[in-house]
């Protein structure tokens, strides 16, 4: 079996556009990976593009060897873009080799360690907060509609959501990483700490003690706000916050200054970028991102965080076939406390794969058809081509 062509696909995913890689072989069997975040579009499918021509020919089933040929070939930049890059390619690559071998990839590496995996709901209310028409879903103009929005996900038989800092009013909006002119990603006003506070005792008197509840803070506020906001919240018991951070020391600041458990890493790549956080034990629950990392990498990372007693958290927020991506690492590897999971979508979600997660009482059984279990129904992703 040989490599003889690759495709990219950005599709229109709402807020953002999902990324797709096709690799195709002379045995007719093409390999699906999704990879990478917004914000890069032409960019990054153009570097997939550019390092398909080193994989032209050659046999797809010695993933390790493609991965580390890449990487050889771009180490001078090996992490940010370049990164998902790899990623995408290497994703299908394991695809193929899971299909070519009549296997879901857990398997070909030793899973699966479970049957179903947990999963939370994610940016609950955030993407409503921002613009509740592109999701068809109820704006949030009070705090009576933030905790709707929380009895919801639990009506839906989820035990566990996440959410951001919301402020409902018309209109309404979320605190994110500095993109709406704000200097959130700085300060931690006092302002915001209240706003934060009212937020999870609404949602907290909405669910009841026994749902779980997460709080991502994303890049926002130096540690001294984190810290502020970590400890403002310990009497509503988070499940935990969230935030990102590149600095370990930072990090394990924050971690030690507070009763809230802390999760982190998703923006991390590769061990290498990992070790100085396990070193410190910087975090409570370690982030893992396959779309950005590939599946090698996350698996790699979850293993060596087993060796420091830490479990991870698939960080999983775009289509499905990222889920069925990130259920694979789950089915891989043993030290996994829940998977992130996206339920707000927009309506060609479901249509743009062959099969469809399928969510009960907040578990999503393991994927058990070849390579990642689900395809990428190419025609839908022409039909909804992201072009903003």
């Amino acid at each position: 079996m040989k490599i003889t062509g690759i495709d990219t696909f950005a599709v229109d995913g709402g807020a953002r556009p999902w990324h797709f890689v096709a690799i195709r072989t002379d045995a007719r069997i093409t390999g699906y990976g999704e990879f990478g975040e917004s914000g890069v579009t032409h960019g990054l499918q153009g570097l997939v593009q550019d390092m398909s021509s080193w994989l032209i020919g050659k046999d797809p089933t010695p993933v390790e060897r493609l991965y580390f040929d890449l990487y050889r070939a771009y180490r001078g930049t090996p992490y940010g873009v370049t990164a998902w890059a790899i990623a995408g390619i290497e994703l299908a690559l394991w695809d193929l080799k899971g299909k070519a071998l009549g296997l879901p990839v857990h398997s070909v590496v030793g899973g699966p360690f479970r049957e179903k995996q947990r999963v939370y709901w994610s940016h609950l209310g955030t993407y409503r907060a921002r613009d509740p028409e592109l999701w068809g879903a109820k704006p949030l103009r009070t705090w009576d509609d933030v905790a709707d929005c929380a009895r919801e996900a639990v009506d839906k038989g989820y035990t566990a959501f996440k959410t951001n800092i919301l402020f409902p009013g018309d209109p309404s909006w979320a605190i994110t990483q500095g993109r709406d002119g704000k200097t959130h990603d700085q300060l931690a006003e006092s302002d915001i700490i209240n706003q934060a506070v009212k937020q999870i005792s609404v949602m907290r008197d909405a669910v009841g003690p026994e749902i779980d509840i997460c709080l991502d803070i994303n890049y926002n506020f130096k540690t001294e706000g984190a810290i502020r906001v970590a400890r403002a919240l310990e009497p509503y018991k988070l499940y935990w916050l969230e935030i990102d951070n590149q600095d370990p020391e930072a990090l394990l600041q924050l971690k030690t200054s507070t009763r809230t458990s802390i999760t982190s890493g998703e923006q991390l790549v590769t061990m290498r970028q990992y070790q100085p956080f396990f070193d410190l034990r910087a975090m409570d629950t370690v982030k893992v991102d396959v779309q950005w990392q590939g599946f090698g990498n996350a698996k790699k990372v979850a293993d060596l965080a087993e060796t420091f007693e830490l479990n991870i958290a698939p960080h999983n927020y775009n289509s499905h076939l990222s889920t069925f991506q990130s259920l694979n690492l789950c089915a891989s590897v043993s030290n996994v406390r829940i998977m992130e999971s996206d339920p707000d979508a927009i309506p060609w979600k479901d249509e743009l794969v062959t099969v469809v997660p399928e969510p009960k009482n907040s578990y999503i059984d393991i994927p058990q058809g070849p390579g990642w279990g689900t395809d990428l129904n190419e025609e839908v992703a022409k039909k909804h081509a992201w072009n903003k």
